[in-house]
């Protein structure tokens, strides 16, 4: 018999267990039920003299009593109602016996308490623990298997065997460098007798750092793969457990089944969860998490070099980890998997639209380029998209136009065909989005606009979207005062087309504040306040709060100040812009409300005073401007 006729077979009389266990409690409780339920004979306590009549009219018929001597009378008929009744007297007088001969009454004279008043009295308790026993496996995943109930301080750990590992480096795309690094560590699982040799000592740990999506669940899955050894996943959140002490023993219990199947490969995702910095739990530093992450500690420090097991952990909080687990020993490694570049991007689509039948006009690079700062998580969830709008269309293969769709869906939102916005609203969406989109035509250091819509997508009412021409890593001064002029464009257009703000500008100001925050009190681009951190980024979430502030009143108020100057200098910027080039706005704003959206090439015609189409002009013409009225609210 194989190993998966004994797991088949331990799963029917894990089931069969189950079942068992619930039928036992359905009888019981059901006894209890009958029992608590009002009986046939409906039975009170009479009065003496109500005894002594029923004796006499001999009308009754059958005499119980118990070793307490407490005697129960059952009557003939119920012609009373009352068949059943008992009397306060402990024990029937002796005339009272004759009397019961003489009249040939049946005395029940067993004593004692019998078997159902048995069951009767212990089922609650009987039922109590059956149901704790019954919780307790449910909380705990399921109590078949060694250990009974307490096996919850098993590891949670999931084992893949090398059978069931497909995943290769070739799944993975967009981060050749951290390919790199790892094959290294799959050479030594292959062959570690080479490394010994020499006197070398593999890394007993690698942290995998990036932000979500970019692929590091998935490089560790490829390492397991290409070392074709057991892989054991499990969360950081997996160890901590309501019950002090599971945590340690959960990681203890992780490490010795890694030992027992080595060479192999350990991956904690989120290792975040746990390896907090110590000392800012809000248990003091004797809670649950801190102990589970000194017994992770005691783990990779106590690792035999030949036991062969290698821990890979994936977080994008590199900041708040404790700095023992990040020291050489442990995690000697700290691998960054970043956002892929264009060639990486492309790479990524290749291996995503494998299984999608393309039509011939897919230009993968085009995409590509189009989609600077999407992981692989996004380009995966792009191509998924454009299959299913595909599948919509019903069309056989997937086209640029598919493409194009999907990436408008997952770059700026889900339209809103559905949501009716009134000619008003509308005229107000297209100015606003038509001074964003010029105000980024006509500046200098500002990226290409991609698109401008009057579609409500998202939580927006309009969207107009830039693309940088290539990756941005680094942003110059200039470049951040000009995404200042574009996103105070809308509300600059907004003044001066209807004399009046709407509150669709909030966003803009809120990113523009911030953007200007960060440029005065991070970045050293103030003048006024010079090449100065004010803002601090240490600690963690219980300690950063007060240690946030480190600068004066006097200086806060200046840092606003500032902010207050870069914001009013770009309104500026984009109010001189738009008065200079009102007739384009118009002609902008007119094109949208025909055709709600228009892309890049449409955009520079209407810049060059180019009709997008031959009846353009007419229907542009035949559409003249609402007299401008001041809006009161």
């Amino acid at each position: 018999m194989n190993n998966k006729d004994n797991k088949k077979n331990k799963k029917i009389k894990f089931k069969i267990g189950n079942n068992v266990i619930i039928w036992v409690l359905i009888v019981i409780g059901s006894f209890y039920l009958v029992q608590l339920m009002p009986n046939s004979l409906s039975q009170k306590e009479v009065t003496y003299n109500e005894y002594r009549k029923y004796l006499e009219n001999k009308e009754i018929f059958q005499i119980q009593y118990s070793q307490d001597d407490k005697v129960t009378f059952i009557l003939n008929d119920d012609k009373s109602g009352l068949n059943k009744f008992f009397t306060g007297l402990r024990k029937a007088e002796e005339s009272d016996w004759l009397k019961f001969n003489v009249s040939k009454i049946k005395i029940d004279g067993k004593g004692g308490v019998g078997l159902i008043d048995v069951i009767f009295n212990i089922a609650p308790w009987v039922l109590i623990i059956f149901f704790w026993f019954y919780m307790m496996k449910r909380m705990q995943g399921g109590g078949g298997g060694q250990g009974g109930i307490f096996n919850f301080i098993k590891s949670k750990a999931k084992m893949v065997s090398p059978e069931k590992l497909k995943t290769t480096f070739n799944d993975v795309a967009g981060c050749e460098e951290a390919k790199t690094e790892l094959k290294e560590i799959v050479q030594f699982l292959k062959s570690p007798a080479k490394y010994h040799a020499l006197g070398a000592k593999i890394p007993r740990g690698a942290l995998l750092l990036g932000s979500p999506g970019t692929g590091k669940t998935l490089l560790a899955r490829a390492v397991s793969g290409e070392a074709n050894v057991p892989f054991f996943t499990i969360s950081g959140a997996e160890f901590v457990e309501m019950f002090v002490g599971v945590g340690a023993s959960r990681v203890r219990d992780l490490f010795d089944q890694a030992k027992k199947f080595a060479p192999s490969i350990i991956f904690v995702d989120e290792i975040d969860a746990v390896g907090r910095h110590r000392g800012s739990g809000m248990g003091g530093g004797h809670d649950e998490r801190e102990q589970t992450l000194n017994q992770i500690l005691v783990e990779m420090d106590g690792f035999d070099n030949r036991d062969h097991v290698i821990l890979l952990a994936a977080t994008n909080r590199p900041d708040v980890l404790d700095k023992a687990l990040l020291r050489p020993g442990r995690f000697d490694r700290q691998i960054v998997v970043d956002s892929p570049t264009v060639d990486g991007r492309e790479a990524i689509l290749k291996i995503h639209t494998k299984k999608i039948p393309l039509h011939k006009d897919v230009n993968l690079l085009t995409i590509a380029k189009g989609t600077p700062g999407l992981v692989g998580a996004d380009l995966e969830n792009l191509a998924n998209e454009a299959a299913l709008l595909t599948a919509r269309k019903d069309k056989k293969k997937v086209s640029m136009l598919e493409f194009e769709e999907a990436k408008d869906k997952v770059m700026m939102g889900v339209e809103r065909k559905s949501m009716i916005l009134t000619e008003n609203e509308k005229e107000i969406t297209a100015y606003h989005e038509a001074g964003h989109a010029l105000v980024a035509f006509f500046t200098e250091n500002a990226d290409p606009v991609h698109k401008i819509t009057i579609i409500p997508r998202g939580m927006a009412l309009g969207l107009t979207a830039q693309l940088p021409k290539h990756d941005m890593h680094n942003y110059s001064k200039k470049y951040l005062l000009a995404k200042l002029d574009i996103l105070m464009g809308g509300r600059s257009a907004e003044k001066m087309i209807f004399k009046d703000t709407s509150s669709g500008a909030g966003n803009d100001i809120e990113v523009a504040t911030n953007i200007s925050r960060k440029m005065i009190s991070e970045w050293g681009m103030s003048d006024k306040i010079g090449p100065i951190t004010f803002s601090s980024t240490e600690g963690d979430m219980y300690t950063q709060s007060s240690n946030s502030k480190k600068h004066g009143e006097e200086i806060s108020r200046e840092i606003d100040e500032e902010i207050k100057n870069f914001i009013f200098n770009a309104e500026k910027n984009a109010d001189n812009l738009l008065k200079e080039k009102e007739k384009e706005l118009h002609n902008l704003a007119k094109a949208l409300l025909v055709y709600e959206t228009i892309d890049a090439s449409q955009l520079a015609k209407i810049m060059n005073g180019e009709n997008l189409l031959p009846e353009d002009d007419a229907i542009i013409k035949d559409k003249p401007a609402k007299k401008r009225t001041r809006r009161t609210s």
